[in-house]
């Protein structure tokens, strides 16, 4: 983990990847400017960098990202579809701020809302969505709570649904902002093909005619920073200036959170210097493994043996130049197990070994129901032996 700069990893890419303004940090300096960062890596949730991350600040718009997160849970069950209607509110019209302005009445898409959601930071289509799927936003926002501390945002409390409240009660952190940002992009990647559009057009259709409306992203980043693919920008006058940056190269995802930045230019420099940290310290080993496994012999069972699967990929993230060819991976299976087998339960782990040392580990899992065997069960068994 990178706590201070490391001025020479970076240099010539701070240089070479952003347009804005950069300057060169002597070494001992801290990489960003703004008082508060964290660089994570999305498929393994590694810290990579860090800055003052847990403590507690204000979200502004970076709140929609837990907006997000609700609405493709809501799609994912599928009790909401990227073609159903949604209608706006009087109260969602009102709001001020950031807006795609939606009339009262206004029907758009679920797809659409997201977009002037992710794209233009729609205050009034947040609180539609909000409407639409709790019943109120205050519904809403319990759920969002709710959410954050099921992924342990333990320094995080939500007042509304998009940031635009100017209650103290209404915070987070640097580390939770990364957190919800992971979930949402991890689980959801669907959604970065929002956020990494620059412009779209929308329809007005309402009672005084048909209009087109343009939005534009307000991340900056998207076109000055190679493999930018969103995520979400913020800014109010308590919440200064905040971005998760969400950038994709040679397999590897980095979630660049920059939070209370003086400026929009320091918000964006900041986010594209720990991006540049990471990539440039950051190889990725990634075993997918889909390699068959041996069965487990079952004592006492209808049938002689269980199936078995790996629980899921491995992620290993290497941050001091190891030599990831060198990775090493033992199978340890139960010689046997006793009916009944449960599915899903655990039969052994896949261990990972780098040098020598235990870098992690994978469960393995059977991956078929086995029951015990009966009376009958022997009886048709000497009946095939012998017949």
């Amino acid at each position: 983990m990178f706590r201070k700069a490391s001025v020479f990893l970076v240099l010539f890419s701070l240089i070479v990847n952003i347009a804005l303004p950069v300057t060169v940090h002597a070494e001992g300096e801290d990489l960003i400017t703004a008082p508060h960062g964290v660089l994570m890596e999305a498929s393994t949730g590694t810290i990579i960098y860090e800055k003052d991350k847990d403590t507690k600040v204000y979200p502004a718009s970076i709140t929609k990202i837990m907006t997000l997160v609700l609405i493709f849970d809501e799609i994912a069950k599928g009790t909401l579809h990227m073609e159903d209607e949604v209608t706006t509110s009087a109260y969602a019209k009102s709001m001020g701020g950031s807006q795609v302005y939606l009339e009262e009445g206004e029907k758009q898409t679920v797809e659409t809302m997201i977009k002037c959601i992710v794209i233009a930071s729609g205050n009034d289509a947040s609180v539609a969505m909000a409407e639409h799927i709790a019943g109120s936003e205050a519904e809403f926002v319990k759920r969002m709570n709710e959410r954050a501390a099921g992924l342990n945002m333990t320094g995080t409390h939500f007042e509304d649904c998009c940031g635009l409240t100017e209650s103290t009660n209404h915070y987070t952190t640097a580390y939770d902002v990364a957190l919800m940002s992971r979930e949402l992009v991890t689980k959801y990647p669907k959604v970065l093909d929002f956020s990494s559009i620059w412009m779209e057009n929308i329809t007005h259709n309402t009672a005084k005619g048909s209009s087109e409306f343009g939005l534009t992203n307000t991340n900056k980043l998207l076109r000055s920073y190679d493999g930018c693919v969103g995520l979400k920008t913020g800014s109010t006058s308590l919440a200064k200036y905040c971005v998760s940056e969400v950038a994709k190269r040679n397999g590897i995802t980095l979630i660049s959170v920059v939070m209370t930045a003086p400026d929009y230019k320091v918000r964006f420099k900041d986010a594209a210097a720990m991006l540049n940290l990471g990539f440039g310290a950051c190889n990725l080993y990634v075993d997918e493994n889909k390699d068959s496994l041996p069965k487990v012999p079952v004592k006492g069972a209808i049938q002689d043996k269980a199936s078995v699967s790996y629980e899921e990929d491995f992620r290993y993230l290497d941050t001091k130049g190891e030599a990831l060819d060198n990775v090493q991976k033992k199978i340890n299976l139960k010689k046997s197990t006793d009916a009944p087998v449960k599915k899903g339960s655990k039969a052994g782990t896949a261990d990972y070994y780098l040098n020598g040392k235990k870098i992690g580990s994978v469960n393995l899992l059977f991956s078929e129901k086995v029951e015990k065997a009966g009376y009958m069960d022997y009886v048709k068994k000497v009946f095939k032996t012998f017949f």
